[in-house]
């Protein structure tokens, strides 16, 4: 180690005091501020990077189960818009219904407990926090069904292999409620995303409760990284590929094929971290009933 020395050849003493309060500074001095640097280091990433997502219900079987875990990518939406095929979480509009049960009004520490663990991505979901797969875009014709049952985006069917459990062809469309397969010819508005459960025996999604702002699209759900059994990344089915482009050219499509997302290598040496942690949001993926 190269050391300061002074004009008579002895080491500085101002710099020795510096090199032996580093040497000697406790444990209880160093981690307070071990747990500051993690916690804003945690708060950055949530608000900015990804967040951790608990599944409660069923409404994405099979593509995501009770219990997984996913990761969101918070940034890809702010260079691009959804596009077909992609898992999203999102808040729900004032027509989507709450699927988190009311909690009592906490008191003052329980409130200071939800704040820091909303900073960090560890707190109860909100009432209108939703995950479902993009199915139609802005300008995008979505109906059900073709003579084979099927959703039709532009006039193309979807052969939705990820759908398990499909909703029954012999009820009736009600607007009200998602149980029938069948409904009209919807219209993608400009700047929403039209978006549907995998699960369609229970999910409530886009056809009885409308289109979602993508305004309101939180990220773009990329990997399954707990139970590690299902470490997956979430990925675009190819039924979307043969998808023509709506025939209103002003919506402002986006691209049918989504851009590589830069962040993904970054972010996984966090997965591996996480996919032990009980750090994850829920997030409403619809009625388990």
């Amino acid at each position: 180690m190269v050391q300061t020395l002074d004009e008579d050849g002895t080491v500085d003493p101002w710099r020795r005091r510096v090199r032996r309060t580093r040497r000697q500074m406790p444990l209880w001095q160093e981690l307070p501020l071990l747990l500051v640097v993690a916690f804003c280091l945690a708060v950055l990433i949530r608000t900015f990077l990804l967040q951790a997502f608990f599944i409660p219900s069923g409404s994405m079987e099979d593509t995501l189960l009770i219990g997984d875990r996913v990761l969101v990518n918070k940034v890809v939406y702010d260079v691009r818009d959804p596009v077909r095929g992609e898992v999203v979480v999102f808040r729900g509009t004032d027509r989507w219904a709450p699927q988190v049960d009311q909690q009592p009004e906490p008191g003052f520490a329980g409130k200071l407990g939800r704040t820091v663990g909303d900073l960090v991505g560890v707190s109860r979901p909100g009432e209108k926090d939703f995950i479902k797969r993009v199915i139609g875009v802005p300008g995008d014709r979505v109906k059900c069904c073709d003579s084979q049952g099927r959703v039709t985006v532009n006039g193309t069917p979807l052969d939705e292999s990820y759908v398990l459990r499909d909703s029954p062809l012999d009820l009736p469309p009600n607007p009200q409620e998602c149980r029938s397969r069948r409904f009209d010819e919807v219209v993608v508005p400009p700047g929403q995303i039209f978006v549907m459960g995998d699960h369609r025996e229970v999910s409530q999604d886009a056809r009885c409760q409308g289109p979602v702002p993508i305004d309101n699209v939180v990220g773009r759900a990329f990997m399954v990284v707990w139970p590690s059994s299902r470490w997956a990344a979430l990925s675009v089915p190819a039924t979307f590929d043969d998808v023509a482009a709506p025939a209103t050219a002003s919506a402002g499509v986006p691209p049918t094929h989504p851009s590589p997302q830069g962040g993904v290598l970054l972010i996984l040496p966090l997965a591996v971290v996480l996919r032990g942690s009980r750090a994850f949001r829920t997030v409403t993926s619809g009625p388990a009933t």
